[in-house]
């Protein structure tokens, strides 16, 4: 018997911060209970070795539901146990840089609403911070809080997403997801009311946001807000101490912290596996140093922590959201002295990341004081965080790479770009 988790009831209790002092700071990282023997993991072995013929190739996807149209996987497999699996992905190119690179630095604002097309907030954010660094904008104090909020009602909409896709992904039939899809049209409605569109919102501009909040959108927020942690714990109840999920999950798709590290894994995945790094708190970029949150963090690395670092995320968010909604000031949203149309940032490079829903999203830019970047790279989560799927599944059984695959949470038009 091999070592698992804590009773999940300490699990519930640890989510909503009742095992941690009150005398602890709020940017120590939270850590998942220890692990208790109470449910039988599975070893992982190592990958056999097969005599020529006596393996089975099979290319799961684009067909298959978890592959989202436009990805597949080649596996090799010794009867149902993987030996071999090399994503195959490029089918939703799009050439994002290369447009960038020939259309004016507004311009291409919307565009990145078509990479994560699941967080078009965040990605508007990271292009536009990337953009202030080259050119030294300021942004004002309330335009910071709007983007606060708006990035952490992001992280709600794809982490709950997220969760309901990846038990979609073990057979639940839809429950889960539906619930989760309850939650994130309610996000939605007022991503609508703030900007006009609910999936592509082309709302961020360089020194602040396109407009400010419009009547009673705060009280709504609000509304919202105070009602998730009721959902979370409905989830929860539902979810963490199923047998078939934990079963499913524990165990499976082991990522070490060394291979985590080596291979420039962020986000969820990352601290899953008990590395503590979260941009929020390291780079402290726009205000987030004044809100008190923790980090929560894995410790063994598998599916199951990658699930539960996705619930405590959002608790968290939680409580960062109702701070900034108590703090927001009045005042402009956009800095009066940038000039949006025909922008001439000075020549120059700069890079600007953010701690995105999916790990790190950065933007590298450089200048060459024209209308239009000379040099248009993005660093996107998704395909970095995609490069050790493999790892993670050799040894495992041919049903885990859909489950390991679901919790990488990955978007293909970032894969691709």
């Amino acid at each position: 018997m091999s070592d698992t988790r804590e009773d999940t009831q300490l699990i519930s209790a640890l989510s909503t911060g009742d095992l941690v002092p009150d005398q602890l700071e709020h940017d120590l990282p939270v850590e998942l209970p220890a692990p208790a023997p109470r449910y039988e993991v599975r070893p992982k072995s190592k990958p056999p070795r097969c005599l020529e013929g006596e393996v089975l190739e099979v290319s799961i996807g684009p067909h298959h539901p978890s592959t989202h149209g436009v990805f597949r996987m080649d596996v090799v497999l010794d009867g149902e146990q993987i030996v071999r699996l090399k994503p195959v992905f490029g089918y939703l190119h799009r050439n994002h840089e290369k447009l960038a690179e020939h259309t004016t630095w507004l311009g291409s604002m919307p565009y990145t609403d078509r990479l994560d097309y699941f967080c078009s907030l965040t990605n508007n954010w990271a292009y536009a911070l990337a953009v202030e660094q080259l050119a030294g904008i300021e942004v004002p104090e309330r335009a910071e809080y709007i983007r606060v909020i708006t990035g952490e009602l992001t992280r709600l909409l794809n982490h709950a997403c997220l969760v309901g896709f990846l038990c979609h992904d073990m057979g639940t039939m839809g429950t889960p997801l539906m619930y989760a899809f309850r939650e994130r049209e309610r996000l939605l409605d007022l991503f609508e009311d703030l900007t006009g569109a609910r999936m592509m919102c082309n709302f961020h501009r360089f020194g602040g946001c396109r407009n400010d909040l419009p009547p009673g959108w705060l009280d709504r927020v609000s509304a919202v807000v105070g009602e998730f942690p009721r959902f979370l714990d409905e989830f929860e109840n539902l979810l963490t101490g199923n047998e078939i999920l934990l079963a499913r999950t524990q165990g499976v798709g082991v990522l070490s912290p060394e291979l985590a590290v080596n291979a420039g894994i962020t986000g969820p995945g990352l601290r899953a596996s008990g590395i503590n790094y979260d941009l929020r708190k390291v780079d402290r970029y726009s205000i987030y140093d004044r809100f008190r949150f923790r980090v929560p963090l894995g410790d063994h690395g598998d599916v199951f922590d990658r699930y539960m670092l996705r619930i405590l995320e959002m608790r968290e968010s939680v409580g960062i959201l109702q701070e900034a909604i108590r703090d927001i000031p009045e005042g402009p949203v956009l800095n009066p002295k940038v000039r949006q149309r025909n922008f001439r940032p000075p020549a120059g490079e700069a890079y600007g990341r953010i701690e995105c829903p999916k790990g790190e999203l950065g933007f590298y830019l450089i200048s060459e004081g024209g209308i239009r970047p000379y040099r248009y790279r993005v660093r996107p989560p998704s395909l970095i965080n995609l490069t050790i799927l493999e790892d993670m599944c050799l040894g495992g059984t041919l049903a885990d790479a859909v489950i390991i695959l679901g919790a990488v949470d990955i978007v293909l038009g970032e894969v691709d770009r």
